[in-house]
């Protein structure tokens, strides 16, 4: 048998089609690049530069020597991780993400899920309402809740002069009130957007099947946010990691608020001596502990989801 080819001949092949990815370079890179310059110098640049600082050292000739920057490699960091003040702030925001977050979350994802269910009237109003306290800056929210907590100011003198909230041992759940009445309407925010993407067929299919609001929020809605509930755990630890105005503020009506109390207050005290050098250093730790203990919650929230 004769063999017959069905090459084609060259004349003929079509043409491969460019590839349409480079087709968009340009305008990907016009789009991006206002994001990334901006990235970079607010971001990228401040990092760098801190850990940089943190590797020099002041050194006087003398007593009375002029101060002289030299490059003292890791001394900066030896000093952070051997002082037990730096450690004890950390636990201290680590106690106050137990006392706090739990609340705050649990609250918000009330809200979010009595916002959307069938019951309430005046949505909108609500939702405003609950996010309103957002709007109030720490300082000032400290500020406010401070009056209402010292004695001689608090509309409220009774309970105020009876029950010590600008104390040592309950000074860390006045904090925690502060913080959870300005976030929890913003994590609302996030898990109730969360809700309004669960398809309606899902919560229909579940009441015809004879489902009440609870079985359907537990069964349901809560699995589907749980995301939105991951992403708000892991706001909720960078945000305590970095607390710093409202205790800042509560040194004005507290002694039992120390220049260390939390390791932004310490970075911020050192930075004052001046020693920014290891001021430096303490925020590079403190980075450092916030993306492992960040990292972490996300690894653990994602096997027991998996589970």
């Amino acid at each position: 048998m004769q063999t017959i080819s069905a090459a084609v001949p060259p004349a003929h092949r079509t043409p491969p089609r460019p590839r349409r990815g480079n087709q968009h370079r340009g305008a990907i890179a016009i789009l991006l690049g206002p994001f990334l310059v901006l990235f970079a110098l607010f971001y990228l640049i401040p990092i760098g530069y801190s850990v940089y600082q943190s590797l020099f050292t002041i050194e006087r000739v003398g007593t009375f020597g002029a101060p002289q920057q030299v490059f003292g490699g890791l001394t900066q960091y030896q000093q952070v991780l051997a002082n037990s003040d730096f450690w004890a702030s950390i636990g201290r925001v680590l106690m106050f993400f137990c006392v706090s977050v739990p609340v705050q979350l649990g609250l918000a994802l009330v809200f979010a899920l009595l916002l959307d269910s069938a019951v309430p009237k005046g949505r909108r109003f609500f939702r405003l309402v609950f996010f309103a306290p957002y709007a109030v800056p720490g300082a000032i929210a400290a500020l406010m809740w401070a009056f209402l907590y010292v004695p001689s100011l608090s509309p409220f003198p009774a309970i105020a002069e009876n029950v010590n909230l600008l104390g040592s041992g309950l000074l860390m759940f006045a904090l925690a009130n502060i913080v959870n009445w300005v976030y929890t309407g913003y994590n609302m925010l996030i898990i109730y957007s969360a809700l309004q993407a669960i398809p309606g067929e899902l919560t229909e299919a579940a009441r015809m099947d004879g489902a009440g609001q609870f079985r359907i929020a537990w069964s349901i809605k809560i699995p589907i946010v749980a995301p939105a509930l991951i992403l708000t755990g892991v706001f909720a630890i960078i945000g305590t990691l970095q607390l710093f105005n409202e205790p800042t503020v509560f040194r004005l009506f507290s002694n039992a608020v120390s220049s260390d109390y939390t390791p932004n207050m310490m970075v911020y005290a050192t930075s004052n001596v001046p020693n920014y050098h290891l001021a430096a250093a303490y925020s590079v730790v403190l980075a450092l502990a916030t993306c492992v203990l960040s990292f972490a919650f996300l690894k653990i929230t994602q096997k027991r989801a998996m589970a």
